[in-house]
């Protein structure tokens, strides 16, 4: 075997696995959302309990993407991966097999603990195996394509399953992606980790985690209303948590997150843009599946294949983004495409009904999000390293994912308390269960609309500069890098 690890050719084999475990990560996101109407009903779960399954997953997994970082860096590459592995299938198993809501949601925190493990562990494998050149933006080109596909693989991989089988295999069919991940893995991954004197943030990891989770809790709670005392004092515990963790951020010698990393301007606005782009895109997205299902009665399968067409318009347009990217720089993409999304949250706040026509009421405005998220993803990447020295590169792009879960595990809590007021406020003035449904879904893409324009706002505001000063020689080179040696 060590003769085959030898060859060239072992290292896109290698590749191979580590775009896997790529798939399975993005695809985990997403699938499930299928399958939520039917594991509510057999599962006999509340409104509440329902948006928690996608929440518990992205919450968990952005949380602690930089904690795993730092652990694959340090422990070891290859053994943070087998560990991930292992423990992600087993959390899918325990879902899968779920007889309860609660059981459902914990089962779904563990998958996005040990997912915080994968994914940067195989991504910092990648830029160890393929460490510069041509190769090197050919394998992270390949694994962009996979993270970028992933979400709508994930929606029609779970239509086929909830259809044909049951919900419950939106989970266990992981555990096949586990196997055939640790056997490749096993025999094509070599090991690598970070040399010298390394230390963990431990007080910084544990603060920032009560912070993310008290304020995700909070906006939850907020159903009950703004003022109640328990909004209010999760929200207030999550910013004074995040507070503490900023401070120590400053002191301690080997930080979870450098603030040097979002201190800088056109890095923090590209951050913020992520997260509202997370909180769309895992936030209204859901309720999209939902209005195809509930509202629109189409089967799972169907409500996956709806779906697809804002994929195929991604895929279609990126060539004309990147194009104007290397012409005209970052910062008209990143202005132009939240307006391009706003203006389909926007039509579907005023087109959808309870009728529901998928070709004049959703359509257009799939369209439209996915010429808005075509011009986002590359230059998002590209702006993370602007201005980051090498040693930051990891940190910076493990930011970017970290800030697009942890925005949608917000977006999905405060779309959730639009969403429910409205409903109960139109069923109290008369509408039938479907006209308030609807009404709920308009709302959550109003407010989703009015995020993206506050997100073309940060970027005019914020992203400013030339073309060659926002997108530096070295930055471009690097910009697919999401996670490497820290």
């Amino acid at each position: 075997m060590s003769a085959l690890l030898d060859k060239p050719a072992a290292r896109w084999w290698a590749l191979a696995v580590l775009a896997l475990t790529q798939l399975v990560v993005v695809l985990d996101t997403t699938i499930v959302a299928i399958a939520l109407p039917d594991a509510q009903a057999a599962l006999g779960m509340s409104d509440d309990q329902r948006q928690w399954l996608v929440t518990a997953y992205a919450l968990t997994f952005g949380s602690l993407l930089l904690l795993g970082g730092r652990v694959a860096d340090y422990w070891g590459r290859k053994r943070t991966f087998m560990v991930g592995m292992v423990g992600f299938g087993l959390a899918s198993a325990w879902g899968g097999l779920a007889q309860g809501g609660t059981e459902l949601i914990a089962a779904r925190a563990v998958q996005g603990v040990f997912a915080a493990l994968l994914a940067p562990a195989a991504l910092a494998m990648v830029t160890v195996t393929f460490p510069h050149g041509k190769d090197r933006n050919k394998a992270f080109a390949i694994m962009g394509i996979v993270a970028g596909t992933g979400a709508a693989i994930g929606l029609l991989l779970g239509g086929v399953l909830t259809e044909f089988a049951t919900w419950r295999w939106c989970l266990l069919v992981n555990v096949v992606f586990v196997v055939i991940g640790m056997v490749g893995g096993a025999l094509l991954l070599t090991e690598s980790k970070a040399e010298g004197d390394n230390r963990y943030d431990v007080w910084g990891t544990v603060t920032v985690i009560l912070g993310l989770g008290s304020l995700v809790y909070g906006f939850t709670r907020a159903e009950h209303g703004w003022g109640s005392a328990d909004t209010i004092g999760f929200l207030a515990g999550g910013v004074v948590m995040l507070a503490v963790f900023v401070w120590i951020q400053c002191r301690v010698a080997q930080p979870l997150l450098p603030l040097r990393v979002v201190a800088h301007r056109v890095r923090a606005g590209a951050f913020l843009v992520q997260a509202v782009i997370g909180s769309v895109m895992l936030g209204s997205m859901l309720y999209l599946t939902l209005y195809f299902q509930i509202v629109m009665g189409l089967t799972p399968l169907l409500a996956g294949v709806a779906n697809v067409a804002m994929t195929v318009v991604i895929m279609g347009c990126t060539p004309v983004s990147t194009t104007m990217l290397d012409r005209f720089g970052p910062r008209p993409l990143l202005i132009a495409g939240p307006l391009f999304c706003a203006a389909g949250l926007f039509f579907f706040a005023m087109a959808i009904t309870p009728a529901g026509s998928y070709v004049t009421q959703v359509l257009p405005g799939l369209v439209l999000l996915g010429i808005g998220f075509s011009g986002l993803f590359v230059p998002l990447q590209n702006l993370a390293l602007t201005g980051v020295e090498p040693h930051d590169a990891g940190v910076a792009s493990a930011t970017v994912s970290s800030t697009f879960h942890i925005g949608g595990s917000i977006g999905i809590a405060v779309f959730t308390v639009l969403y429910a007021h409205t409903v109960a406020d139109s069923l109290g003035s008369g509408a039938g269960q479907l006209a308030a449904f609807t009404d709920g879904y308009s709302t959550a893409f109003l407010a989703a609309g009015v995020g993206m324009l506050a997100a073309a706002a940060i970027a005019a505001f914020l992203i400013r500069g030339t073309k060659d000063e926002l997108m530096p020689p070295r930055a471009a080179e690097h910009a697919t890098v999401l996670v490497g040696a820290h």
